[in-house]
């Protein structure tokens, strides 16, 4: 697969997880990989340059999959050609105090991107409706009204959810922050070699936690999860990527090259034009500047 066609891994009907590919077929190799996404980056560059001249968008990130999908990976070499000043990665851990004080949507709004800046979130909002699916006694600890145990947690309450997540995703839109979401599709037994791999090689021994397998345990019960919350949630003003995970170096040329091409679909994100009066005055501040 040397050309691919970023609308074939947006999420517009029933996505099921079961029938997606976790790799493609792919005929490039590893260089011309590294190649294609050098080219992608170079010109995301030069975009993010006008875009922070233009100052209307920012820019939101979103970025999820089971661990060791690769997000962390992406983040390192998908935007090591941006202006460090341009893109800030946000890494959401299990809230702290200060945060279960507010909802749960709270320090995500904190974090959103200023006009002519990219923000990365490393783990989302979504995980109110992933994680929280998987273990439910964490909801309790948001102290809601009506929820005194995990069994006061019904359908309509994840229902409710899901209809915030899109609220909170179209409002930001409609105030000029595009969304692009991608979903990192791993295989089980590609997870396994990665896990591994962190055990026998001291370099990511840091990276192994033996949560890790806790969780690898609930494998089948986070897919059905991700797939709900992808179904329910992948909409035309924020809409969900399916990437194959397995193979990393494609997987970080694709999301590079999807964001690209979205990002080109906003032909008003241009360089601001000079005031023509200025313009007109160029040779008398260039006769000021003279030795």
């Amino acid at each position: 697969m040397a050309v691919f066609n970023p609308d074939d891994f947006k999420i517009t009907s029933n996505f099921s997880i079961k029938e997606f590919p976790t790799e493609l077929p792919v005929l490039l190799t590893d260089e011309e990989k590294e190649a294609k996404l050098e080219k992608v980056q170079t010109k995301l560059s030069e975009l993010q340059d006008i875009m922070y001249a233009h100052n209307r968008y920012g820019v939101l990130i979103c970025l999820q999959g089971m661990d060791t999908s690769g997000k962390d990976s992406l983040i390192r070499e998908g935007f090591k050609e941006f202006n460090p000043r341009g893109v800030v990665v946000h890494s959401f851990k299990t809230p702290n105090s200060t945060e279960l004080e507010h909802d749960y949507l709270w320090r995500h709004y904190l974090a959103l991107p200023e006009k002519g800046k990219f923000a990365v979130f490393n783990r989302t909002h979504y995980e109110n409706v992933l994680v929280t699916r998987v273990h439910p006694e964490y909801i309790l600890f948001e102290n809601l009204p009506g929820i005194e145990k995990t069994t006061d947690i019904t359908p309509q309450f994840w229902e409710n959810r899901f209809e915030q997540i899109n609220n909170f995703e179209k409002h930001i839109t409609q105030n000029g922050t595009i969304v692009l979401k991608f979903y990192f599709h791993l295989s089980k037994e590609e997870q396994r070699k990665r896990l591994l791999r962190r055990l026998e090689e001291e370099e990511h021994h840091w990276k192994f936690s033996p949560g890790d397998l806790k969780e690898r345990e609930r494998w089948d019960d986070y897919m059905a999860y991700y797939e709900e919350a992808i179904n329910k949630t992948s909409k035309e003003y924020a809409p969900w990527y399916a990437i194959p995970a397995d193979d990393k170096e494609m997987a970080r040329y694709m999301v590079a090259k999807i964001i690209l091409e979205e990002m080109q679909k906003r032909t008003d994100i241009k360089e601001p034009a000079l005031d023509e009066k200025i313009k007109a005055n160029f040779a008398d501040y260039k006769k000021q500047l003279e030795p």
